[in-house]
């Protein structure tokens, strides 16, 4: 008995779980990919600051080169310690990478100073305008003369910025920009420790030149944008979308639960039922869930009814087999008893019908182990593409003297049959007539609209009416005492039924009448088939 290989297998109810549970996941672990979307705002908030930077240092040097008395600048802006960037036009594109820049530690605190810069007169100028401009971009600014003291921009004006690092790069005249952890007096929500953007602040550091000298440096800041304080204002919004979410997946579940999950189960079951033996299983499922489901399960329950049936079959032809073979062999067996006990004082007659008796019993069991023989081929028959006709076949038999056969019309017409096939069919059918007492019988071929027919026809006895309903049983003969075995009409409806066709006792006035009916021949093979 073949058996599937023995393995560990997942259920298709933790397959679907894990499916479900990876679709659940999904709005969770987008979460995190949102840090993907920090290092944009990041680099968005360093240029925002750039493009802020450099109008506000623009301004700043107009200004500064339109003083009568100016102070004396800074250092000469040497080419090889200018950006290489810097042309004509001077880009400087956004360079902070969340992912791989280093997050320093909050900016160092000013340091006081001695002395008033040269240039506070110059940055009071610039107050004003760097204090509207945080009111409309939140952006912290310190305007630095050369020596890194603040002028403008916050409450460290007189203070001094020099010993910070990127500060020191803008005053040897190159932009510089840094991360560095954020310092709040409010603690963030607590969704933000979802996000590593959120404890940060961008710092930019944009030199400002004059005439190719260090007029000084602006200093900016700002924290970048941040999704997830979108989304925690947008928390109740978020909870009912994860509970619609939720919702959706256990429909999903109960949906494929109720609909392929439950009917596969309850399938199973019906399996073992019936391998059980247990008849009240051969019912339809209850819910198939899908068409797919319903067509598999009325295959399944065909198949079923299909093995019951040849059971049953195989269970009545098994109690009429054993019924036909016990009877010649209890008369052989008695014969044969008798012949050994008594058979010194048994005179020649007796002696003589006894081994009659025996040698009769034994060829009836012949016979009947032939058309035994004959009615498994006739049912294991392969249907195969070749066609002969009724000609063809009727010229090949030979019949009894006293028998006439009339072809009266379709003896051209090919069937789809081999000629071997058909010969035993028909064969099997004249037979049955001439032991019946028929002299005549006649044939016609007719062709129909999706089937081919054949009728036969004697001018015997024909069959009577308590006999109607069994003449296709196995082992039923009205000539049992002649050596009729009961199974020529089952070898010729078995052999039918390979072909595809069938074979009905017809009702007639006069003799007996049977109609086979069969497919029609394929195009291919029909012109071939010829008329002897």
């Amino acid at each position: 008995m073949r058996r599937v290989t023995e393995k560990w297998r997942p259920p298709v109810g933790l397959v679907v779980s894990a499916i479900l549970l990876t679709v659940l996941s999904l709005p969770l672990a987008s979460l995190f990919l949102f840090r993907f979307y920090e290092n944009q705002l990041v680099r968005q908030t360093e240029a925002e600051l750039i493009a802020q930077g450099a109008a506000l240092a623009a301004v700043y040097a107009r200004d500064l080169s339109g003083l009568a008395q100016r102070p004396p600048l800074g250092p000469v802006i040497r080419q090889e310690d200018a950006d290489p960037r810097f042309g004509r036009y001077r880009p400087i594109e956004p360079t902070l990478d969340l992912a791989v820049d280093p997050i320093l530690p909050p900016r160092p605190d000013a340091q006081p100073t001695n002395a008033p810069s040269p240039f506070a007169a110059a940055g009071a100028g610039m107050a004003g305008i760097l204090a509207e401009t945080q009111k409309a971009t939140l952006t912290g600014f310190r305007l630095l003369d050369p020596a890194g003291i603040v002028i403008a921009g916050g409450s460290e004006v007189g203070a001094s910025l020099a010993a910070v690092e990127e500060v020191q790069s803008a005053l040897s005249g190159r932009y510089r920009s840094i991360l560095r952890r954020r310092i709040s007096d409010e603690p963030d929500p607590p969704l933000y420790s979802i996000s590593r953007g959120t404890g940060i602040r961008v710092f930019v550091a944009m030199p400002i030149i004059v005439e190719g000298r260090i007029a000084g440096a602006l200093y900016l800041s700002r924290t970048p944008n941040n999704i997830l304080k979108h989304l925690y204002g947008e928390r109740g919004k978020m909870a009912l979308a994860m509970l619609s979410i939720v919702g959706a997946t256990l429909l999903i579940a109960f949906v494929f639960i109720r609909t392929i999950t439950g009917p596969m189960h309850e399938l199973r079951r019906r399996t073992a039922r019936i391998a059980a033996g247990d008849a009240g299983a051969l019912q339809p499922l209850a819910r198939n869930g899908t068409r797919e489901m319903a067509q598999l399960s009325q295959a399944f329950l065909d198949m079923a009814e299909e093995l019951a049936r040849r059971s049953d079959a195989i269970r009545v032809f098994a109690t009429h087999l054993s019924h036909e073979l016990k009877s010649p062999l209890t008369a052989i067996q008695g014969a044969a008893e008798l012949l050994r006990d008594e058979g010194d004082g048994m005179d020649a007659g007796t002696r003589q019908r006894f081994l009659a008796n025996i040698v009769a019993d034994a060829q009836r069991l012949g016979r009947l182990l032939q058309r035994l023989m004959e009615l498994t081929r006739a049912e294991n028959a392969n249907r195969t593409n070749e066609t002969t006709s009724l000609s063809q076949v009727l010229a090949s038999l030979t019949f009894d003297d006293g028998l006439r056969m009339i072809l009266a019309e379709g003896g051209d017409i090919a069937l789809p049959m081999s000629g071997e096939a058909l010969s035993i069919v028909l064969a099997n059918l004249i037979d049955n007539a001439a032991k019946h007492g028929a002299r005549h019988v006649a044939m016609a071929a007719r062709r129909g609209e999706d089937r081919l027919s054949v009728e036969i026809r004697d001018d015997g006895p024909g069959i009577s009416e308590a006999n109607r309903d069994r003449i296709f049983e196995p082992f039923f003969t009205t000539r049992r005492e002649t050596g009729g075995t009961g199974l020529g009409l089952g070898i010729v409806a078995a052999l039918l039924k390979a072909h595809g066709g069938t074979i009905r006792l017809d009702r007639t006035t006069s003799g007996a009448g049977f109609t086979v009916e069969l497919p029609p021949a394929p195009p291919a093979e029909t012109g071939a088939a010829g008329v002897t």
